[in-house]
């Protein structure tokens, strides 16, 4: 009876246990690449980790939103004035990684009270002009293969440099994560449409 009363009195401080405070548990905090991480009680990380976005960051997400709305209106040309269907399936991968990342960065200035924010759109690097959208609607064939891929590829460093310099000047961890997803998947595009050039 005795050893029956042991295992009750166990279990009720394994449960015990399993419904502790949160502050019992320990949270590790990221470092830059190459830091060392620390250990934080909860009542510590929220601010740590969830830092509140600084201008930069505004700036970055709503300037990001109107760059990739250029890159998005360049790849609806690409169905009917594209020759190459290697030139095509480009087009569409970079429509159909961007809408959704025009949506979360919507979703994110509704969250973090940024609509209306608005930055220097003339200054962004790797946009097109007006004349060279006109000129890229113009082309057909393998006149437009060539001059999608060259614009696209300066419109791809253009977002690069872009986030770079936020995850420089940035403090917000969601920015820095968007920003990471522009550096990872256009420098892959990039080294694509690169690959494909001279072959056109």
């Amino acid at each position: 009876m005795r050893s029956g009363v042991v295992v009750i009195a166990a279990a009720f401080a394994l449960l015990a246990g399993c419904t502790a405070e949160p502050d019992a548990v320990p949270v590790i905090a990221p470092d830059t690449p190459g830091g060392t991480a620390r250990t934080l009680a909860p009542s510590e990380a929220t601010g740590a980790v969830q830092a509140p976005p600084n201008d930069a960051d505004r700036q970055y997400v709503a300037m990001m939103i109107v760059h990739h709305e250029q890159a998005l209106a360049m790849t609806r040309f690409a169905p009917d004035r594209a020759q190459n269907e290697t030139v095509k399936g480009l087009a569409d991968r970079i429509r159909y990684s961007q809408e959704p990342e025009i949506g979360a960065m919507k979703q994110w200035q509704r969250t973090n009270n940024a609509i209306g924010t608005h930055g220097d759109h003339g200054s962004m690097p790797g946009m097109a002009t007006q004349d060279q959208l006109n000129a890229l609607g113009a082309a057909r064939g393998k006149d437009f293969d060539r001059m999608f891929l060259d614009l696209m590829i300066k419109h791809h460093e253009g977002a690069i440099k872009m986030a770079t310099d936020v995850k420089a000047s940035g403090t917000n961890v969601q920015v820095e994560e968007m920003a990471d997803d522009v550096i990872a998947v256009q420098t892959d595009e990039i080294n694509r449409m690169k690959a494909l050039l001279p072959t056109l």
